[in-house]
Order: structure tokens, then C-alpha cells, then sequence
């Protein structure tokens, strides 16, 4: 380096200090409560610009009568939401073109209509009804979802009106089904009637329901809010990954109750929900739950999108913090400190034949992922009035539970339901498979699922009954189109991530594979998230030689008592390929 002609020699010179940039002001996240109420992105202004609840009455007044082009955008693509309405999937655009296509490229002008349950008990004339709507409306198609919901598909706007009367001569709505609101909420199957019940939940949840579902003012949250209740001991509502759960306890000195959970979620950042520490009894619960929503539409991060979960809000805050706002803005007085949830006495599927508390029975049984159909709920109708059954509720697990069946009727009623695609005792993998609507109705998929699992458990079947003989516990097998987890992939034992893969070259259909995931049920104590297994990648056409192979290797190598999670999360990666 050459000194300047006025530098002395031998030295050098240093450029002068540049001055120090002030700090970056910290941009607003859209928290109500801290940055004010001003809309930073499209969903938030159209929320703001029409009650989001509010158009049922278009719906009913102007877009029934005067079709699907009538419909505007921001009713069509945001609004419709609230009352559990989606464009579904054009057919024939392959899962590569998920990404590349608009919204309105990728769009049928048929709906998916979510119809929640929240857990009730659907006697033979709700079952009719929704029965009648898939085989008048929908072309047949009826699914449980993994949220105790049932979906329709090939809904077109003029019906909607008359669905939604026949659904409310029994009950049943599809308020808030989908959207940035309260969705459906988990309960248990068999609250009210099994023998070793903690507490019922049915009293906490329709009381939430009677108060809140449908108030203006907790229809514009940041994203949505799911919700789990229950009093079982099997802990059958996937407490761990909803927004908020009640979990039923016993407290020493206050008696059966609640423990609460928050801030659960999977998708593309999963984070499994914490225990505030906090006992909540039956008479306070409901407004419990309307605390924590309050905080979540007051609090929660509304500028971005995909950070608008209550996980990340608690993430940020921690759970003494969460607590703190809860007890002092929102309720006004403290929670006692609680105990946490027994571990789970058995699985919280509820399959098979189980006595009730009052001698009864009720039987628990598995359709195929999930796929029910108007006839299936309609032929369940008439078996549960044959037999003498009152009812039957769904799952978290895809799964129905008919209750109230006398003791000396069970048989025919196991027999009955093999007529309609439901079996009560299920082989393995036809119990513990479930999967998400996939490529054949969702904009949001990439890969095809309902029918590659279906095809999957039929195979397994035949090539590894020898091995599932010896296993004792359910193997939760996951299939999910897209990295939006709605059948909870990081959360299986093998879940499965529909993406396009490459294959000598080519692209296909193919899976990432997350392995040893689990929540707190029979045999674990507490929830985890699986483990990848680094470069691999299953074409779809291979998902049956790749389950059978890891069956195998597990029957093979695991030990005594233990657990395919435990299994796999020891396992040298060669093992797992």
C-alpha cells in the first residue's frame, strides 16, 4: 500500500469511522393491543372491510340465486371461509403445478362444505341428514377428517342454503368451520359413557359453543384457533398440538377438572403445546377458553401470515408470562396450580368393543382413511336403530364410534358394519393409517393421498400380516399432500410429505419421510416430533415396499416392549432407508 503524499513514513492511515447506523425501528407485527388495529396486509383489510360472518346473507340472498359468477373475490377466496366453504381442486393439474398456478388456475367452481361435530353425539336421524346431503349434493362423497368434521365435495353454491337447513333441523352447523375464527372443536368420542371417565366435557362444550361460536367479535382472529376437550384418560383429542386443550384431571383438594394446555400446531414449523400449570374446574372453563382466545385476537402476530399461530406468541412470551396476562387481563382472578394428565391407560382411538358405565357397549370402528360416503352414514342410521344403539360420534383418529349398543346386540352390530366399509376390528395398518383430502380436491396438494394409503393398507395387508401379528400396538402410518400437515405427519410413527421427488431424472409423486413422531398416548408418556432421515425419499409408487421394509426391520431389531418411536429414533439410518 502506497502512503499519501502527507503520511509519514513507515505508517499507514485508516480510513475514517463511518458513523454508526441508528437501529432499525422494529416493524409492527399487527398486535392489537401494542401496534393498533390499522390492517398490514390484504387479509386483514378485507376482514376489517366486511364482517367476515356477515355473508352467509349473500350467499343466501344474492350468490344461491344467481351462481358461482356472481360470487365476489373477497367473498369467494377469504369471507367464504367462515362458514366452512373452499373452492376445490380442478381436476387433471398435476401436484408439479401446485406452485406455479393462482389460486383462480387451480380453482373448480365446486366447494368442499366442512360440517363441524364438536364432538356430539349423532343419532340415526343426524346421520340421515348427512347422508341425504352427500348423496343429494355432493355425488356421494363424505369424509371424516383428523377434527372430527365431516367434509363434503361437489358442493355447488345454489344447494348450500338448503344444506344448511337440513344440517340445523339436527344440530349441526358449518359456523366458523374454516377461517381465521374458532374452528370445530375436538371432544371426546366417548364423553358421558365410558366407565373410566374423568370427566364429561359435553357441559364445557356447549356452553363454549351457546356463548361464543358465532360472536362478530371473536370471528376476525390472526389465523385460526383449534380447540380440544376432554375428560377421558386415553387423552384421545391430540391435546398436545391444538391451541388450546382442557384436559381432564383430578385435583387433590378441588376434584375432577381441567389442566390446561396452549399453543400446539404442527404445519411447517410444528411446536407441540405447553402446560400453563394452571386447573381449571368445570364451571370456570368456558371462560377460560374466552380468555385465551381474547388474548390470541388481541396479541397474536397479524403482519405475517405464517406467524400468526398462537405458537408463536406463546414461543415469544413463555408460559409464566402467558399465564400472568391470562389471570390478570382477561380473567381478573388467579388459577389454582394444577396437576398434569395421567399417562394415557390405552389408545385414544376408542377401535373396537369397550363396556360402557351403564352396561352397555359402545364399539369403535375404522372406515378406510377416513372415507365414509352418503350411503355409509345412512346404512349406519338404520344399523344403529336395528340393534337398539343410540348414536355415534367420530374421531381425531378418522375413525366412528357408535354408543349406547345393548350388550347382547354387539355382534350384529360388528357384523352390520362390515357391509358398509367399517370394520371394528380393523387389521393394523387399516386402524392406524389416516390421511389427508390430497390432490384429488385440495389447491394446496401436491401428491395424491386417500387413494395411494387406501391402496397402501390393502398391500400391507397381504405382504406383512406375519409381522403385524406380533406387533401389540398400532403403528400410526400418516399420509399428507403437502408440508401443511393436516394428518400430522411429524407426529406418526412413519408420516409421510407429499412433494415431487426426482427419480432417475424425472419428477414424480413421491414422499419425505418423518419417522418416530408421536403424542402422549399408550406407551409414551410424552409427545415428540419425528426424525428425517437425511436424503431420503419415497416415490409414491413405493410407499408399500419402503413400510414393509421398516416393519421388517423393526420386528427384527427392536426390544422387548419397545415402541416402533423408540425404535426408530435409536435406529442407524441404514435401517431406516
Amino acid at each position: 500500500m502506497t502512503p499519501p503524499p502527507d503520511a509519514t513514513p513507515g505508517t499507514t492511515t485508516t480510513a475514517p469511522a463511518r458513523p454508526a447506523r441508528p437501529p432499525r425501528a422494529a416493524r409492527p407485527n399487527g398486535q392489537w393491543k401494542v401496534d393498533g388495529t390499522a390492517p398490514l396486509n390484504h387479509n386483514e383489510e378485507f376482514k376489517q372491510e366486511a364482517a367476515p360472518l356477515g355473508v352467509r346473507e349473500r350467499i343466501e340472498s344474492v350468490y344461491a340465486r344467481e351462481g358461482f359468477d356472481s360470487i365476489a373475490d373477497d367473498d369467494l377466496h377469504g369471507r367464504f371461509r367462515w362458514w366452512g366453504l373452499y373452492t376445490q381442486r380442478k381436476p387433471g393439474i398435476d401436484g408439479g403445478r401446485t406452485a406455479t398456478l393462482e389460486p383462480h388456475e387451480l380453482e373448480d367452481r365446486y366447494f368442499m362444505l366442512r360440517v363441524r361435530t364438536d364432538g356430539q353425539a349423532l343419532d340415526p336421524a343426524a346421520l340421515r341428514v348427512l347422508g341425504g346431503i352427500s348423496e343429494d349434493f355432493g355425488r356421494g362423497s363424505a369424509d371424516i377428517t383428523d377434527r372430527q368434521n365431516i367434509q363434503y365435495h361437489w358442493i355447488e353454491i345454489e344447494d348450500v342454503p338448503e344444506i344448511w337447513r337440513r344440517l340445523e333441523t339436527v344440530g349441526l352447523e358449518t359456523t366458523t368451520a374454516c377461517g381465521d375464527s374458532p374452528r370445530g372443536f375436538l371432544g371426546s368420542p366417548v364423553a358421558g359413557v365410558a366407565a373410566d371417565e374423568i370427566i364429561d366435557p359435553t357441559p364445557v362444550i356447549a356452553e363454549i359453543k351457546r356463548r361464543y361460536i358465532g360472536d362478530p367479535d371473536l370471528a376476525n382472529l390472526p389465523r385460526k384457533f383449534k380447540t380440544a376437550i376432554t375428560g377421558h384418560p386415553s387423552l384421545d383429542v391430540v391435546h398436545e398440538i391444538n391451541d388450546i386443550s382442557l384436559v381432564g384431571v383430578v385435583h387433590p383438594e378441588l376434584g375432577p377438572g381441567y389442566d390446561l394446555w396452549v399453543g400446539g400446531a404442527l404445519s411447517t414449523t410444528p411446536r407441540l403445546g405447553e402446560r400453563l400449570g394452571a386447573f381449571v374446574s368445570e364451571e370456570r372453563a368456558a371462560d377460560v377458553w374466552h380468555g385465551v382466545i381474547r388474548i390470541f385476537r388481541d396479541y397474536g402476530y397479524r403482519r405475517l401470515r405464517n406467524k400468526a399461530r398462537l405458537k408463536f406468541l406463546l414461543a415469544d412470551w413463555g408460559t409464566e408470562r402467558f399465564r400472568e396476562v391470562l389471570e390478570q387481563e382477561y380473567l381478573g382472578y388467579a388459577l389454582p396450580d394444577g396437576p398434569p394428565p395421567a399417562p394415557a391407560t390405552r389408545p385414544g382411538d376408542h377401535v373396537g368393543v369397550h363396556e360402557q358405565k351403564d352396561g352397555r357397549c359402545y364399539v369403535g370402528a375404522a372406515p378406510v382413511v377416513g372415507r365414509v360416503g352418503g350411503g355409509t352414514l345412512t346404512g349406519l342410521a338404520e344399523l344403529v336403530e336395528r340393534v337398539g344403539a343410540e348414536s355415534a360420534r367420530l374421531t381425531a383418529h378418522q375413525k366412528v364410534v357408535i354408543l349406547g349398543v345393548p350388550a347382547d346386540r354387539v355382534e350384529e352390530l360388528v357384523a352390520g358394519l362390515e357391509p358398509l366399509g367399517l370394520t371394528a376390528r380393523p387389521s393394523l395398518f387399516r386402524r392406524s393409517t389416516i390421511a389427508c383430502t390430497g390432490i384429488e380436491f385440495c389447491k394446496l396438494a401436491i401428491v395424491d393421498t386417500k387413494d395411494t394409503a387406501a391402496r397402501v393398507i390393502t398391500e400391507l395387508e397381504e405382504r406383512v400380516g406375519d409381522v403385524t401379528q406380533r406387533i401389540d400396538r398400532p403403528i400410526a402410518l400418516n399420509v399428507n399432500g403437502c408440508p401443511n400437515s393436516c394428518a400430522r405427519i411429524q407426529t406418526a410413527d412413519i408420516g409421510l410429505k407429499g412433494q415431487i421427488i426426482t427419480v432417475d431424472g424425472e419428477q414424480v409423486p413421491g414422499f419425505q419421510v418423518h419417522l418416530g413422531g408421536g403424542l402422549v398416548g399408550e406407551g409414551r408418556e410424552e409427545g415428540g416430533l419425528g426424525r428425517t432421515v437425511r436424503g431420503l425419499k419415497v416415490p409414491a409408487s413405493e410407499v408399500t415396499d419402503y413400510v414393509e421394509r421398516l416393519v421388517r426391520a423393526y420386528d427384527a431389531q427392536h426390544e422387548p416392549d419397545e415402541t416402533f418411536a423408540r425404535w426408530a429414533h435409536r435406529a442407524d439410518e441404514e435401517a431406516l432407508q
